[in-house]
């Protein structure tokens, strides 16, 4: 496994301080008291979304989500949310629902948390992750070039991060904002650049935050079944249209490569990314 040292936690921080040492510097922290007056840390239980909305159906995704062909980031089934639930409540699976903007389905959660104050930006939509325990959301960062704001409720989640500048020794596949790497368990004969590697160890409790810096890549792993709550922030206009351009890349060149010659584009993505990885390795070597 990689080198991680852990990411701070902190509380009663002021805007200020978070700026200063967080924020302007571009590093993850985990904020203690951020939700803490929040009525979902109380109210979000597995019964509580179970009883008023077990019936939707909802999108399953799995590890397949990056395999080529037609179902490329795409869900492999769909279920009851409340048989999900039921799942990831009392064992293991590799089930994932992702990316669920909850408050346009149920507008009335969105009165259970609170913006936050600790910094310019925030934007008006969230996004829930739902993950059972063994399941993990592949190594990434997000495309949008936004700071991610992620609370977890009940349980516990670990996020292993690393900065932008070592992309290319996570095997940054082209064209793309993932990579195959499997942090926790690497295949170091096929990834050997990633002993290099030197990323950041959070765990975040129930009513904790972890913020997730612009371009951060990060590997989620659900230690226990459970649920999170990302609210983004972006308070400058030329990472807004980073974001953008990231977005058109993405759902243009890589999923139309993938449409048109899927596998071979996989082929080709991933011999670009090991080698990228052994010219890091090597310059750092030489260093």
């Amino acid at each position: 496994m990689s080198n991680f040292n852990l990411v701070d936690k902190v509380e009663n921080i002021t805007k200020k301080e978070f700026k200063e040492r967080y924020l302007s510097t571009n590093t993850p922290v985990i904020f203690k008291d951020l939700a803490k007056n929040w009525r979902a840390t109380t109210k979000w239980t597995f019964d509580f979304f179970k009883e008023n909305y077990g019936d939707w159906e909802i999108p399953m995704y799995d590890d397949s989500y990056h395999n080529p062909g037609n179902g490329y980031m795409k869900p492999v089934s769909h279920k009851k949310f409340r048989d999900y639930l039921n799942i990831i409540e009392t064992k293991p699976t590799s089930l994932r629902f992702h990316n669920f903007q909850i408050m346009k389905r149920a507008p009335e959660l969105a009165k259970d948390y609170e913006t936050p104050t600790i910094m310019n930006g925030f934007l008006k939509f969230a996004l829930m992750f739902f993950g059972g325990k063994g399941s993990a959301l592949n190594l990434h960062y997000d495309i949008d070039c936004s700071h991610v704001f992620l609370t977890h409720f009940q349980t516990q989640k670990k996020v292993y991060l690393f900065p932008q500048e070592q992309s290319q020794l996570l095997y940054k596949l082209p064209y793309t904002n993932h990579s195959h790497l499997d942090v926790l368990n690497p295949d170091y004969n096929k990834y050997p650049a990633y002993k290099y590697a030197k990323g950041l160890e959070a765990t975040i409790e129930h009513g904790e935050t972890l913020f997730i810096p612009k371009l951060w890549w990060h590997y989620v792993y659900y230690s226990k079944g459970g649920y999170s709550l990302a609210l983004r922030a972006n308070n400058s206009l030329k990472t807004k249209a980073k974001g953008l351009s990231n977005l058109v890349r993405l759902f243009t060149v890589d999923n139309g490569m993938n449409y048109l010659a899927g596998e071979k584009w996989k082929h080709y993505k991933d011999q670009k990314a090991e080698e990228n990885a052994i010219k890091a390795m090597q310059e750092l070597k030489s260093v």
